[in-house]
């Protein structure tokens, strides 16, 4: 089962080794993917949203709006591929975005920016996934890219419809700002989830209720948080190139709620930190407990052990089968070494009672 699961996974990394550079080649698993497209075209006084149902209908946006459209099916790659000669996409950026394996990052190009984030959340059976999310930050336009339904940009749609905030009021680097704020906003609620897990793991383990599946459970949470902090910790590198880039897509007046962003990331950053030392303590925690356990195991065994040593010593001496043992003559010999076995075992038992070794 293993050998399947591992040659499936090298099948998908091994997608685009070899091929020419800008091969626009889907590397996730969810090749069955609907294409879903929606748009958002707005500016102070309206807001139009569509659900798109082919292609074309993306290259037809009135100016004087900013336009954000939102793909989703990263496995429809035609699709992609005509989007990115109509925005004159250059042809690496569209192989970033199908190749899901992309580490975070920031490209600036003449006339756009282009944004690779990783989309972070739980699913119904409290597994993590880390979905890849592209931008494309245009001068009245930003395009996202994502392989399936089911985002966490629901804010950015309710401030969009009904006029919340400043949002209808200000430009396309805002408009990339809300999204990726809502991405970032939402890796609170992650590590939320991975701080309620880790404290969970404290009290089991403090309170003795340690199982045999427990080190494999702080190994898979060891694990998530690993993978969140590769998903986070580039993302300061994107934002301060974002700080100090001087391309006119970005205002002035939006790069202090950039800075906002950077904030947040810091102290997500911290609080990742924070919980990969203490997975690392739960690990030495349950350690210590299971040796514990063995040396309380360990310990009865000994006395145990000690009591019948001088026992098991009289009863071999006396099941020795010579005929002229002194003792075998006594009259009530059988009554006397039981006495003393009883005697030796009472004696011991208030030496480790008195040691506190009981």
């Amino acid at each position: 089962m293993l050998k399947v699961a591992k040659k499936t996974r090298n099948l998908f990394s091994k997608k685009s080794i070899g091929q020419i550079p800008g091969s626009v080649i889907y590397t996730g698993k969810k090749s069955d993917q609907k294409l879903f497209i929606e748009s958002f075209d707005y500016n102070k006084e309206t807001c139009v949203e569509k659900e798109l149902t082919n292609v074309e209908e993306c290259f037809i946006f009135e100016a004087g709006t900013i336009t954000w459209i939102n793909v989703n099916g990263l496995n429809h790659v035609d699709t992609i591929e005509k989007i990115g000669e109509h925005y004159e996409l250059h042809p690496l950026v569209l192989e970033d975005i199908v190749n899901i394996s992309q580490r975070p990052k920031i490209d600036e190009y003449d006339d756009y920016i282009f944004v690779v984030l990783k989309m972070l959340y739980y699913d119904d059976n409290d597994i993590i996934i880390s979905e890849q999310v592209s931008f494309i930050l245009g001068e009245d336009y930003v395009l996202s890219f994502q392989e399936a339904e089911g985002d966490v940009f629901d804010s950015v749609r309710d401030r969009l419809r009904h006029a919340k905030g400043r949002i209808r009021n200000m430009e396309s680097d805002y408009l990339l700002y809300t999204l990726m704020d809502a991405i970032v906003d939402h890796y609170f609620s992650v590590i939320e989830v991975l701080g309620d897990k880790i404290e969970d793991f404290e009290s089991d383990i403090f309170s003795g209720k340690v199982q045999d599946d427990t080190s494999k459970n702080i190994q898979d949470l060891k694990r998530e948080i690993l993978r969140v902090r590769r998903a986070i910790f580039p993302l300061r590198e994107i934002l301060n190139r974002i700080e100090k880039n001087e391309n006119t897509l970005i205002k002035a007046k939006t790069i202090t709620y950039y800075r906002d962003i950077f904030d947040h990331l810091i102290q997500v950053s911290e609080n990742i930190e924070i919980y990969r030392e203490m997975v690392w303590s739960l690990m030495d925690m349950y350690m210590t407990t299971i040796s514990n356990k063995m040396n309380e195991v360990m310990k009865v065994l000994t006395i145990m052990a000690s009591i019948f040593i001088p026992l098991t010593f009289i009863a071999g001496i006396y099941g020795m089968n010579f005929e002229y043992i002194p003792e075998l003559q006594y009259k009530n010999g059988y009554f006397a070494v039981w006495g003393v076995m009883i005697a030796i075992f009472l004696g011991m038992m208030y030496y480790f009672k008195r040691k506190k070794w009981l």
